[in-house]
């Protein structure tokens, strides 16, 4: 008889045994799954290169954050890694004119990291395109997190536990779209600082483990900590974890002295590391998030001290004394000053609230509040498993179990107060989910290996029925993780986790909601766009875009923007916005202020809805909602909180000023938006004007009947000439009716200055 494939499996590895290796059949099946969700972590997360152009070796970057990214990691690894800040901090004049964006204030952890794999892989392939390293590196740092992970499921639960949580990180969705292709950003340095600070520091308070271990644990906790502050400012987050698990274990009487040292060393070397990053500085050691760190402290000293053979007098005055201290300390930094504020966008988080107060933040759709749907939609019926892991973990109050209850809890309050933070909750919801799975199934596999040869007659029915049943609840379960991850057919058969990554980056998309099997090539909007700027105008021409463009105009079309998404001056935003929402004459003025000589274009972004008009032939054209005619509500909410400003300063007088949206018109009970006289006379709605009345002269040049939502004499701009319609080409359904326009407008400076001498 042939050999079997365990038998096989074991012959070919059994070449091992002569070094005095032995290596279980199950270890060898465990390291080949690990690196099989390893594998599909990595390319799932690559899926968006066939919209890229890998013939000329370029990927473009996801979304426009990470080419501020992009433009601290080139000044890197051209001038050195210390570049941006000494001896002199770097001020990139073409960001946020005139005054520049100040780059020292970046974190340098995710710009570091790259320009130093950057230059390592320069000396092994030559010639390797620095932004399309930087749009593949975060699908591999990706997936060391998933290793990660591994290893603390591992530490929790067994191998079973460690592959389930690194399979679900792997295929969380809100992980997967912000470490796919081109998301050069924050998250990835911090995910990463957070599972290797999470897994490092467990291991420090394990008991098991000698003193020299957990020393060595201690300072690897402490470089992981350190890398995560110096990457993401989420960072805050994972040290309050911290500091209220250690408190948890000395309320429950699970001190012992190796927490003493452990988190000394830990958050010692973390911090000492973490205020030297410029950005940071000192500063950071008396803000309201890290002052836990002291507290925590002098707890863990009082119970040390609590140890020792002290009477009750003396313990009582001693934690009297201690709280009276730490208490005062606080009030006199708060009296001094010295007390710095919560992080904003830290405090908003946890008070969310706050946000609804400022447009600015509230215009950001990552920064929105995620309901319990959003939860849903993104881990599927994933969910219950989490749950259930989540009862298990409850059972076991192990001091891991106990730092996980934490980590989840707090996690998915975090997750719910913004859509953005659902990523800090993905690990924690990928290592229960594993524990719930783990232990659903573990008495069901028990059931199936219990020999029935020597069960009773009387009892064999009941077993084998057991069996059946253990089978079926088997069968279940894994049909319920097929649906959930590789086969969804509420959504058509793609699982929200594939399609999540199966899309073209957003400029490759020219930000449309566009993907899968169907999009064959890129939408050139956008690409032709930047495309005519770096060709035609200058780099110290300035050009007006709403602020979410401005990264894609500096960093790509090479010329100078007034803001991006970098959003350091509220001000600056607040004037862009109202640029595009005064009349003409008032935009001027505003552009005027600015520096005739330099202010050479302005640009919109608009989306074109085309549908069938009602008869064969005849079209309908009406505006899609993806571009700034979807977003100009936002510049008149933005710009109308500085209403007092733009009156003080001359730019419009008190009877002309508006708040919000209200001032330029009103919904209809149709849910369609009306525009009122003063909304039609409004500076973005006359370049909208101008774009949808050039889309509909090439379709009426070419014999298609044309019905439009314009009114029947739609106002045109005076000092804006074309310059450039990028997108404004595209068939009305190659993309299911969508027409994305990038219209560049040159500002005409002489018609201006005649009309105003």
């Amino acid at each position: 008889m042939g050999e079997t494939f365990k038998e096989r499996l074991g012959n070919s590895f059994s070449g091992f045994n002569r070094f005095g290796i032995q290596v279980s059949h199950g270890t060898i099946l465990a390291c080949a799954a690990l690196l099989l969700i390893l594998f599909v972590a990595v390319t799932i997360r690559l899926l968006p290169l066939r919209w890229e152009n890998l013939s000329a070796g370029t990927s473009f970057l996801n979304e426009f954050d990470p080419y501020y990214q992009l433009s601290i990691t080139r000044h890197m690894v051209d001038n050195g890694l210390l570049s941006p800040y000494y001896p002199a901090p770097w001020i990139d004049t073409m960001k946020w004119y005139p005054a520049g964006l100040d780059m020292s204030t970046s974190l340098p952890a995710l710009p570091m990291t790259a320009a130093v794999l950057y230059s390592i892989a320069s000396v092994f392939v030559s010639n390797i395109d620095l932004m399309t390293f930087c749009a593949i590196l975060p699908a591999f740092m990706a997936a060391v997190s998933c290793l990660i992970l591994y290893l603390i499921g591992k530490d929790m639960g067994g191998r079973t536990v460690g592959l389930f949580a690194a399979l679900f990180l792997a295929l969380a969705p809100s992980f997967l779209q912000r470490s796919s292709l081109g998301f050069f950003d924050t998250e990835i340095p911090g995910v990463l600082g957070l599972v290797l600070f999470t897994f490092l520091f467990l291991r420090s308070l394990d008991g098991n483990r000698s003193l020299r271990a957990s020393l060595l644990y201690s300072i690897g906790a402490g470089l992981a900590l350190a890398y995560f502050i110096s990457g993401w400012g989420a960072a805050y987050y994972i040290i309050a974890l911290a500091c209220l698990f250690v408190f948890v274990m000395v309320l429950l009487k699970r001190y012992t002295p190796r927490m003493l040292v452990t988190f000394s060393l830990t958050f010692g070397l973390a911090l000492m590391i973490g205020t030297k990053v410029p950005y940071i500085g000192l500063g950071y050691l008396t803000s309201g998030a890290i002052l836990p760190v002291a507290g925590v402290f002098v707890v863990l000293i009082i119970a040390e001290l609590m140890r020792n053979n002290l009477s009750i007098k003396n313990k009582l005055t001693l934690t009297v004394v201690s709280l009276a201290v730490l208490v005062s300390g606080f009030i006199a930094l708060a009296l001094t000053g010295s007390l710095a504020s919560l992080a904003g966008k830290f405090i908003t988080v946890l008070n969310p609230f706050i946000r609804s107060g400022s447009p600015l933040v509230d215009s950001v759709a990552e920064q929105r509040l995620s309901g319990w749907g959003n939860v849903y939609l993104e881990f599927g019926i994933g969910i219950l498993f989490f749950l259930i892991g989540l009862y298990f973990t409850i059972r076991k109050p192990t001091n891991r179990n106990i730092f996980m209850l934490l980590f989840a809890t707090t996690s998915l309050y975090f997750a719910t107060s913004m859509v953005r933070l659902l990523v800090i909750f993905a690990p924690a919801y990928a290592i229960l989910a594993a524990i719930g799975i783990f232990s659903l199934v573990k008495p069901f596999c028990a059931s199936l290996k219990v020999p029935s040869k020597n069960i009773v007659k009387s009892k064999r029915k009941l077993i084998r029925v057991s069996r059946e049943y253990s089978g079926l609840a088997i069968l279940v379960i894994f049909v319920l993780l097929m649906t959930n991850l590789a086969v969804s057919p509420q959504t058509g058969g793609m699982p929200r986790s594939v399609s999540q990554a199966y899309t073209p980056t957003a400029i490759s998309a020219a930000s449309l909601p566009v993907g899968g099997p169907d999009l064959t090539a890129p939408i050139p909007a956008w690409l032709d766009a930047v495309t005519w700027l770096k060709e035609n105008a200058k780099s110290t021409d300035v050009t007006v875009m709403w602020w979410d463009y401005g990264n894609w105009l500096s960093d790509l079309g090479n010329v100078t923007s007034l803001a991006d998404n970098t959003t350091v001056n509220s001000t600056q935003i607040a004037n862009v916005g109202f640029m595009f929402m005064g009349s003409e004459e008032q935009t001027m003025k505003m552009l005027s202020a600015y520096g005739k000589a330099n202010v050479k274009y302005i640009a919109i972004f608009m989306v074109l809805l085309v549908q069938p008009g009602g008869t064969d032939d005849a079209l309908y054209v009406s505006t899609a909602g993806y571009g700034d005619e979807g977003k100009w509500m936002w510049m008149a909410r933005i710009s109308g909180q500085d209403k007092q400003r733009f009156i003080d300063q001359g730019f419009i007088s008190e009877a002309d000023a508006w708040t919000d949206e209200s001032s330029f018109g009103q919904t209809s009970n149709y849910g369609v938006w009306e525009w009122n006289e003063r909304g039609e006379s409004a500076t973005i709605k006359k370049l909208m004007n101008f774009v949808t009345i050039a889309y509909v002269q090439l379709l009426e040049n070419s014999g298609i009947t044309v019905y439009v939502d314009l009114p029947d004499e739609p106002q045109m701009p005076e000092y804006f000439e074309y310059a450039k319609f990028a997108g404004i080409e595209t068939a009305p359904f190659q993309y299911g009716g969508l027409v994305p326009v990038v219209a560049i407008f040159e500002v005409n400076w002489t018609a201006y200055n005649t009309a105003h001498p």
